[in-house]
């Protein structure tokens, strides 16, 4: 009976937020990432070298740095519901303002108000899925939620390409109209997110009582197991070492992700192609990516494995960047993106299943955000060295061997937090 509960009600739960939650990070990353194609024309229009636009894309991630921990505290103080909403709506807003920049500086200030608006709306997100989901579902979950990434690129490159073509409409460039008609659907949801979104299992009045109370009490007992050993405090979450290594992992990552979604559009039109090819071949590599990162998260939870998940995949991504550095022609090029593709899409879910394995409450929201906010440095470090090594080459390679090192960096240290976290465990045992 408590096995057909069970079932019954993480279906239903995930049937419930996945899909919405999903959709908000569709828009997000695309609003996040648009940039990439904007420049195919913007660049041109407002003279911005490679390393302006590498910095400027990159300027994201300092207000993404100093406003993530803050927010994401803000979001288990007031709730999930309300907090999401806001982030939604402020970073829709500033998105759009994004058809009026004039120059460099305008540049700079609404990226890093674009981060800054956005901080708080991943790792709120992963703190809200540790409430709802128990842990042997979590990389599962995540990864569902984590191919909005990918599938954004997917769906988002045509889309972007075709609204580049609207050039001229109402005096507008095509940039402009990208900026303004990929803006609205962030403030909408933001809107709809005050009306849809549940704080906490307890509040459900969507779920029948039987499955309302089996999942409380499920998540209360997960809760009640981690006590002895789990940290819970905000200096905890800051403070722990555990928590610093996940950040530097998550650094190289989120180097190659922020490559990919701000470069891989350029990196293909360097082949003399045009926009709308360029926009229906950058859809390629994520969805083969989505594919092997929902089945690599699932037999991360199946097998209970989480560090050689990581490992592997950040290797994969490394090997392709330096193939994509080589590539002398289109399908080499696609086929060496599709390996980074898929290498840090399947690396992200397990590694994200492994903070709420030793933290929890406030030291949770805080551990989570700190990894969040410092490996999203990351999004700057790989594509401002991108451009600024492309203005002096002429070309991708060196930047993009640069951003594989940074990935068998986030390899190796993975391997040593597990290490050391074995030593911790058998040092408990040896006291117990």
């Amino acid at each position: 009976m408590d096995g057909s509960l069970e079932q019954a009600t993480m279906r239903r739960v995930a049937w419930r937020l996945v899909p919405f939650i999903c959709l908000l990070y569709f828009i997000a990353f695309i609003d996040r990432v648009n940039i990439g194609f904007a420049a195919l024309t913007m660049n041109k229009d407002l003279g911005f070298s490679s390393a302006v636009f590498g910095f400027g894309a990159g300027v994201f991630f300092f207000g993404y740095f100093l406003f993530e921990v803050p927010s994401n505290i803000i979001l288990e103080k007031v709730g999930a519901r309300l907090w999401i909403a806001r982030v939604m709506i402020t970073w829709g807003i500033i998105s759009g303002a994004f058809a009026f920049i004039t120059g460099e500086t305008s540049f700079y200030i609404l990226r890093f108000l674009l981060g800054a608006a956005e901080a708080g709306f991943f790792p709120g997100i992963i703190l809200y899925l540790s409430y709802w989901f128990p842990a042997r579902y979590r990389a599962g979950v995540v990864s569902l939620f984590m191919a909005a990434a990918p599938i954004s690129v997917v769906l988002g490159s045509p889309i972007s390409s075709a609204l580049l073509e609207m050039d001229g409409i109402l005096g507008l460039k095509g940039w402009q109209w990208m900026f303004i008609i990929e803006a609205i659907p962030a403030v909408v949801l933001g809107v709809v997110v005050l009306f849809y979104m549940t704080d906490r299992p307890e509040k459900a009045k969507w779920l029948p009582d039987d499955q309302r109370d089996w999942l409380v009490a499920q998540m209360s007992e997960e809760r009640a197991l981690k006590q002895p050993t789990a940290k819970h405090g905000l200096v905890s979450g800051l403070a722990d070492i555990r928590v610093l290594a996940l950040a530097l992992v998550y650094f190289g990552t989120s180097a190659g992700l922020y490559t990919l979604g701000i470069w891989a559009p350029q990196i293909i039109k360097s082949f003399g192609l045009s926009t709308m090819t360029v926009g229906l071949l950058n859809a390629v590599p994520p969805t083969i990516a989505v594919i092997a990162m929902i089945w690599w998260a699932r037999h991360s939870d199946r097998t209970g494995e989480r560090t050689w998940h990581v490992v592997i995949a950040c290797l994969a991504a490394a090997v392709g960047l330096v193939l994509a550095g080589g590539a002398s022609s289109v399908a080499a090029v696609i086929a060496a993106l599709s390996l980074v593709n898929v290498g840090i899409s399947a690396a992200k879910p397990p590694l994200w299943a492994m903070p709420t394995m030793f933290l929890s409450g406030s030291a949770a929201a805080v551990g989570i955000a700190t990894i969040n906010s410092v490996g999203n440095l990351g999004g700057f470090v790989g594509p401002w060295m991108i451009g600024w090594i492309k203005d002096r080459t002429g070309g991708f390679t060196g930047g993009l061997i640069v951003v594989a090192a940074l990935l068998v960096l986030s390899a190796v240290v993975s391997l040593v937090v597990a290490r050391s976290g074995r030593r911790a465990e058998d040092g408990r045992a040896v006291a117990r």
